[in-house]
Formats: C-alpha cells, sequence, structure tokens
C-alpha cells in the first residue's frame, strides 16, 4: 500500500459515494465530493471537515476538468435515469477527456452486474464472459469498455469494482426498501419478485472501506474487479426477518414481471424494471476470491445484521406517502 493521494467522488450523492465518503473520512484523508447540485452535497457532506464540495457539469470536459484539478484518484458513480442508459458511454467519454486534461493518475468506476447477461455459473468470476442481452447490459458494457480501454494511456490507469445489488439504511433505490419501509411501519411491503430466488445484496456501508483500500493499491488497476456480499438469501426471507423484529404480522404485495408490464404502461421506470427481471429469476452469484487475495479479508455484515440496521433506518423515517 502506498501513501494516498486526494480522491474525487464524481456523482458523490448517491448511497455509495456516502459510503466510501465515511470510509476516507475514518482514514483521516480529505476529499472532494463532486456532483450537479450544491444543495444536495451540502444535505451530505456539509458537516464533514474532510469533503470539499465542488459542483460540475458533466456533460462539459472543461467542468470535468476543472472539478479533477489536483485529484489523484476519480471515483465514478454518475447515475443516470433508468430510462436513459443511453446516456452513460458520452459521459464516460467526456469524464475520461476531462480527466486526462487534468493530470489524475488513477479512475475507479463503479460498477455492475448488467454487463454479464445471464450467469453461466453457479459462482460468477472475473472470467465470466461479458455477453449481455439487456439495452442496460451493452450501454454497461460499453461504459466499461471506455474505462478500461483508457487504462495506460496519458498516465491514467483505470479499474471496474463491480457490485451486485445493493441495500442499508436509508436506501429507497434498494428493491429491498419496500421490506423496511413496510416492516417498520406495519404497511404492505412492496416488494418486486419472483421472492423466493436466492439473491446477492452487498451492504452499503461494507463498499466504502473496500474503495479506500484500493485507491493506494496500484497494482489492483487495468482490470475488474468483484465485491460481493456474504452470501445469498430470498428477498422472502429478508421481509420476514424485517417484519419479526418490528414485531408486526408480514403483508406483503409483490409486483411480479406481468404486473411491471401493466405499471409500465403508465410508468416508465417500471417499465424498465421489465427488461431486468432476470435478475429476479435467474441468480446471478459473484465470486470476491480475487479482490480477497489482493487486498485481505474484507469485513461482510451479515444479513441479519444488515437487516436490523436497516429497518432500524427505516423506522427513524416518517412514513412514505404513498398516492
Amino acid at each position: 500500500m502506498e501513501n494516498a493521494g486526494k480522491v474525487g467522488l464524481f456523482g458523490a450523492a448517491g448511497a455509495i459515494g456516502q459510503s466510501i465518503a465515511v470510509a476516507l473520512a475514518a482514514a483521516g484523508r480529505h476529499y472532494r465530493v463532486i456532483g450537479r447540485s450544491r444543495s444536495a452535497l451540502e444535505a451530505a457532506f456539509g458537516h464533514d471537515p474532510y469533503a470539499e464540495i465542488v459542483t460540475w457539469n458533466p456533460e462539459d470536459p472543461a467542468s470535468v476538468t476543472a472539478a479533477a484539478q489536483g485529484l489523484q484518484t476519480a471515483v465514478y458513480l454518475v447515475g443516470v435515469p433508468y430510462n436513459q442508459f443511453e446516456k452513460h458511454p458520452p459521459l464516460m467519454e467526456k469524464t475520461l477527456a476531462g480527466l486526462n486534461a487534468a493530470g489524475v493518475e488513477r479512475l475507479i468506476l463503479i460498477g455492475t452486474v448488467y454487463p454479464y447477461g445471464r450467469a453461466r455459473s453457479e459462482f460468477v468470476t472475473e472470467k465470466h464472459p461479458r455477453e449481455p442481452h439487456t439495452f442496460k447490459g451493452k450501454m454497461r458494457l460499453a461504459q466499461e469498455n471506455l474505462v478500461l480501454e483508457a487504462h495506460g494511456r496519458k498516465g491514467l490507469s483505470t479499474l471496474v469494482l463491480r457490485l451486485p445489488d445493493f441495500y442499508g439504511p436509508g436506501i429507497e433505490r434498494s428493491v429491498l426498501n419496500g421490506a423496511f419501509e413496510g416492516a417498520a411501519h406495519g404497511t404492505r411491503a412492496q416488494m418486486v419478485g419472483p421472492i423466493d430466488v436466492r439473491h446477492e445484496f452487498v451492504f452499503v456501508p461494507d463498499v466504502g472501506p473496500v474503495v479506500e483500500t484500493l485507491t493506494r493499491t496500484p497494482e489492483a488497476y487495468g482490470r475488474w474487479l468483484h465485491l460481493a456480499g456474504p452470501g445469498t438469501i430470498t428477498q422472502r426471507e429478508v421481509a420476514e426477518k424485517a417484519y419479526a423484529l418490528a414485531g408486526h404480522k408480514l403483508k406483503m404485495m409483490v409486483a411480479g414481471k406481468p404486473m411491471l408490464r401493466v405499471l409500465g404502461l403508465f410508468n416508465p421506470i417500471m417499465r424498465e424494471l421489465v427488461e431486468m427481471n432476470y435478475l429476479m429469476s435467474e441468480p446471478l452469484v459473484l465470486d470476491d476470491s480475487a479482490l480477497q487475495t489482493l487486498i485481505g479479508p474484507i469485513r461482510k455484515t451479515s444479513y441479519d445484521d444488515g437487516i436490523r440496521i436497516a429497518l432500524a433506518g427505516a423506522s427513524s423515517q416518517p412514513q412514505p406517502n404513498r398516492h
């Protein structure tokens, strides 16, 4: 491990960005958070003396360059609306141009399992073919290929860290969030089915320390690596555990593929869930032994502990208004 330079989190305001920020601050490292909205960044990071807040326009390479000045490592967490995945590759191209112009040495893309398509083995290692059958998978593949092709050019080293689905306290964009909200308030859990297939989830607070370590591990770059969850669980088991902890009777409304198709007539995001529903019905479970060989054992929160913490997070929030 080496002395660590300054890290910038591009698209910092989401769940994973906040987890990485916590890990950087815990390591006593100053970092920069970069996003479109100063108010969102102030709300998330304004309390942290280690955080420097910078706004940018990811569509403008000059803005990327300005935001990246003085950074050693960029961590890319930029999201796009679920029905606009075609934006991923062009945004990445502009970011790479801006990072090169600023002389950034390292880039970590936080990636997904989408580029693999359907799993061809019980456990998926980094050797698994990247042959996506979905539009979203193809866009994410194009994005990460840009990142991997940039490795070794203009002084930049690149890495893709691939994560499964994630969950944690206050994380509304998790497929498990409906179970925690329902259990916390004794209402019906809104779930996307099927819910009896084993599935892998990473607990968001576990991600930050891994990324912090990778920012100062030069030998990690030039490839993609997996961070896996602590085994598998079914969505039904998560809901059962959460409702039992909360002392409520389990109540669920499960939207399977046919229901998603109907909801998609009225809601473009629901329409997009249909394409990716194969990940709910066919397990894709990552093997992260390559990462553990590189950086040593990884602390992983058990599902029992993670469910308890996520439920506490949901219980501290007011009941969501569902019209």
